[in-house]
């Protein structure tokens, strides 16, 4: 049944997959809306309508964020921990004890770096098998403004942004450049 449907064509239905589900969600509850209803039915069909906005609006946020598989590595998400295997180093943070999160535009491809006090700085591909797990596990940090990371993502330029930081620690120590 898989080969009815070219390898890209698939991943490219998988990789909009909450927006599609989303319009078609919002498609269904405008189709009630425009039926005569009574007022509950309508009241049923407005809330399908927000639903679906809202899975639209979620879809797109992932959808920025997903930048293609197949970079060296992988990256697994379980419980608040992030897990990196690469094929020359790796490491876990846990989301949670993070102190600081920043994308690398120097490096190629670009890496997002985690930092954990008293562990070693962790340089995760955005291309690694498994980065989009990251969206979520990102979510977790008090004060992220996910509209900036996803705009940091997008920038062209060659420079090291700091996305998220915890406090001000003296002992903290970033290097921009």
């Amino acid at each position: 049944m898989t080969g009815f449907i070219r390898p890209e064509a698939r991943a490219a239905i998988w990789r909009w997959r909450e927006v599609i589900v989303g319009g078609v969600l919002a498609a269904i509850g405008l189709w009630w809306a425009l039926q005569p209803l009574g007022p509950v039915l309508l009241s049923t069909a407005i809330v399908t309508i927000g639903l679906g906005a809202a899975i639209i609006f979620t879809g797109i946020q992932r959808l920025r964020f997903r930048l293609g598989g197949g970079g060296p590595g992988v990256v697994q998400v379980d419980e608040g921990r992030v897990t990196y295997f690469g094929p020359l180093d790796g490491g876990s943070i846990d989301v949670e004890e993070m102190a600081l999160l920043a994308l690398d535009h120097q490096s190629r491809p670009t890496v997002w770096i985690l930092e954990q006090p008293g562990q070693p700085r962790l340089h995760i591909p955005v291309t690694a098998e498994g980065a989009e797990a990251l969206f979520d596990a990102f979510l977790r940090l008090d004060g992220l403004e996910t509209d900036r990371m996803l705009s940091s993502m997008q920038s062209k330029r060659r420079e090291m942004l700091v996305i998220w930081r915890r406090g001000t620690s003296a002992d903290l120590q970033i290097p921009l450049n």
